[in-house]
């Protein structure tokens, strides 16, 4: 990564691209990655896709997610307050006390998610924070008020945290679930253009919308592309924080490398050519299993237009769904490498067959 390319991150981190309203995002994205593509693809839900030699039969798709978690304003009452639904996972049990921005056609309007003081809770039957009881409060004290300043049911609704470094190598920020992935396969198109790699396929930088609600980007661009591979990169949990029961989750830590996936949408052998690629590199590297789905958007490219070979490499994180995540700088630079050093390894027409 260079100082322009993290600039570029901070900038990209700090944008609000909420499921359905990814566009602005996607604009930062497209005006970075523009210098090393062709040309670019988009789709009428806001999918982007830069492409690199789009007269290629031979179609190889990277993959990320750009949409982040957010609420939606789902009632406003008498007294002003506002009561919300989900868009997306976003985690009810992190909302009290968090400042929030509304956006609105008049812009941005703040807001708070408030919570009864401790003093008046009845202690012997506490609540605990759900999305029935947790509600924004803007400063005003009647529904009009509220509407005036251009309020109404469907506004959308982000947290306002930021990105910053945390003891030299940690990146935190809200919404690295997933536009770290964004930013992770625009950098391999800068180092294939940089180190002027020329590729005998068509590469395909695909950074899909609205994952966060049922893969339905990838569904609808990979109808769009008909590509041969696809290599989709996501976060996974780092599982060593407390809490998490690495029985059931499995053991994944940021800072020990990128987690490859094993599951029934990965294809084994591009899965092989990866695990050959980081060994013979010398990328430090984790696995993880999958029972059934990965629950990302490589499962809408595997089963997709007969059958397409694809994997998963994943970036460890911590607190997802939070505004704290936290993924490490070393992790980052992995990804950013298996990724370029695997599209080397696959050749025009790369068969992937179990039964060659």
């Amino acid at each position: 990564m260079t100082d322009t390319s993290l600039k570029f991150l901070e900038k990209y981190l700090n944008n609000a691209a909420p499921t359905g309203y990814e566009a602005e995002g996607q604009k930062l994205w497209m005006d970075y990655l523009e210098p090393y593509v062709d040309e670019f693809i988009t789709d009428n839900y806001g999918t982007a896709v830069g492409v690199i030699n789009p007269e290629a039969e031979f179609k190889v798709v990277i993959e990320g997610h750009a949409d982040e978690i957010s609420w939606y304003v789902n009632y406003i009452t008498d007294e002003g307050l506002i009561y919300v639904i989900r868009n997306g996972g976003s985690d009810h049990q992190i909302a009290t006390s968090r400042r929030v921005n509304i956006h609105t056609k008049n812009g941005i309007v703040e807001g708070v998610f408030g919570w009864p003081a401790i003093h008046t809770r009845d202690k012997s039957s506490e609540q605990s924070p759900k999305p029935e009881n947790i509600c924004i409060d803007v400063g005003c004290s009647t529904k009009a008020e509220v509407e005036e300043l251009g309020v109404h049911v469907g506004c959308v609704i982000t947290y306002p945290d930021e990105f910053f470094v945390l003891n030299n190598n940690k990146f935190v920020c809200r919404a690295l679930d997933n536009r770290m992935g964004g930013f992770m396969i625009a950098e391999v198109a800068r180092l294939l253009k940089e180190n002027n790699v020329k590729l005998d396929f068509g590469l395909y930088i695909t950074n899909s919308v609205q994952e966060e609600v049922g893969l339905r980007g990838a569904e609808m661009i990979t109808q769009r592309i008909k590509p041969d591979v696809a290599i989709v990169t996501d976060v996974c949990h780092d599982t060593t924080t407390p809490m998490i029961d690495k029985k059931k989750e499995g053991l994944t830590k940021i800072g020990d490398g990128p987690v490859i996936s094993y599951a029934p949408a990965i294809q084994n052998n591009l899965r092989e050519l990866i695990i050959n690629t980081a060994e013979d590199k010398k990328i430090p590297f984790q696995r993880l299993a999958a029972s059934r789905i990965t629950g990302t958007d490589t499962d809408a490219f595997a089963y997709s237009n007969g059958g397409v070979a694809s994997a998963l490499i994943s970036l460890p994180l911590r607190y997802m769904h939070t505004t704290v995540e936290m993924v490490h700088k070393d992790d980052v630079e992995n990804v950013i490498q298996l990724i370029y050093n695997s599209l080397l390894n696959i050749k025009n027409k790369h068969n992937f067959s179990y039964f060659n």
